[in-house]
């Protein structure tokens, strides 16, 4: 069973805390605290991890705006794409890790019409940032994805996309596990609560959960995952809201008590109860799953550039990334005790990885006595 698999039936059940050394930001002795001491689940601004925050507009037929994350001014540029239903904040103890000196770019979208996650059309918007942004002669930049970033990766650079890319990255996604795992897709979104009574909360689960094993990632990753219910603003707004629904229904349906004005009222309880609930419905996307993951393999082999695999777990390759990887054509590490979200339960190990790989093919020099750790797969 895959990484991806496993979070999706597990990841109800409780994390094991990683091991010391496991190469998360937090020590198994913060993770482990002693009887009595309550964990802290309050958010985490984005400006501790990141130096700003600029829009892009893309003049496209979808009208885009998007969100860049910036930190660092040496170095290749380093273009990080989340996976889907996350958002850049996931990169965050990432970005600062004291292993990577480069330029880090982390994305966010606003679109008019945001159910389009085509990978095409993300594909296109990767691209079209990157020329908003450096114009015709753009840095030497590595792109860098987790799952359907990963995917969306490869997409990009396979259409040559960015003139200026060195470099190559998937974490924990292949393509013969993540057809597989869109089976039971809907079943695994279906399990997620659907709102949170906090941030807080949201976080808490999060980490209870194992979605996220790193409770400092998740303290600021969580915030860019969830948002605020339309329409509550206070517990005086949520009240005259429901009175205005039964008003209404009353004048439609005198005298009578129907099921269509009693969900409504249901439903309004729980948006002033739980007043967070998920940024991105992402069963709704459904149709283009499919488009994200299949052919995704050859895709990756056939870019002529520099790659890097990342997994949580080597459970089983396809066949075409198997072969690829006996051949060389790619470098592939697992990394041991994470999760799904590699980057964020242990982003110490997946920026040595990375830092080694720039080193590797000359894209980046070693400072400050840094040693190469080669895996061994």
């Amino acid at each position: 069973m895959s990484a991806l698999e496993k979070s999706m039936h597990l990841g109800r059940l409780p994390s094991r805390p990683p091991l010391p050394g496991s190469g998360g930001s937090q020590s198994g002795a913060k993770m482990r605290m002693g009887p009595g001491r309550k964990r802290d689940f309050s958010p985490v601004p984005w400006s501790q991890y990141f130096e700003s925050m600029e829009d892009v507009e893309v003049e496209n037929e979808t009208g885009k705006d998007i969100s860049f994350a910036k930190c660092g001014s040496e170095g290749p540029v380093l273009l990080l794409l989340h996976g889907g239903g996350h958002s850049a904040l996931s990169w965050a103890v990432f970005t600062v890790s004291r292993l990577l000196i480069v330029q880090v770019n982390v994305s966010e979208t606003k679109v008019k019409n945001p159910e389009d996650l085509s990978a095409e059309t993300m594909a296109k918007d990767v691209g079209n940032v990157v020329e908003a942004m450096y114009g015709d002669l753009p840095p030497p930049i590595m792109l860098i994805g987790h799952s359907m970033g990963g995917a969306i990766a490869v997409h990009t650079a396979s259409s040559n996309l960015v003139p200026s890319l060195l470099g190559l990255c998937m974490i924990d996604v292949v393509e013969g596990t993540a057809m597989d795992a869109l089976n039971s897709m809907q079943n695994f979104l279906r399990g997620r609560p659907k709102t949170f009574k906090s941030l807080e909360n949201a976080i808490e689960w999060s980490v209870k959960s194992g979605q996220i094993r790193n409770l400092e990632s998740a303290r600021v990753s969580m915030v860019g995952q969830v948002k605020q219910c339309e329409g509550i603003t206070s517990p005086e707004g949520s009240k005259s809201i429901v009175e205005g629904i039964i008003e209404e229904e009353e004048e439609d349906e005198e005298g009578s008590e129907s099921i269509s004005k009693r969900k409504k009222e249901d439903d309004m309880e729980t948006k002033k109860d739980h007043p967070y609930t998920w940024r991105i419905e992402l069963a709704k996307t459904e149709k283009y799953w499919d488009g994200w993951f299949r052919g995704l393999s050859n895709l990756f082999l056939s870019c002529p550039i520099p790659k890097l695999l990342l997994l949580a777990g080597v459970d089983r390759l396809d066949k075409d990334l198997t072969i690829g990887q006996m051949q060389g054509k790619f470098q592939m590490q697992v990394l041991p005790q994470c999760g799904h979200a590699v980057h964020e339960d242990a982003p110490d190990k997946v920026a040595e990885a990375v830092a080694t790989f720039l080193i590797r093919h000359r894209f980046a020099e070693p400072i400050g006595g840094f040693q190469c750790v080669f895996p061994g797969c």
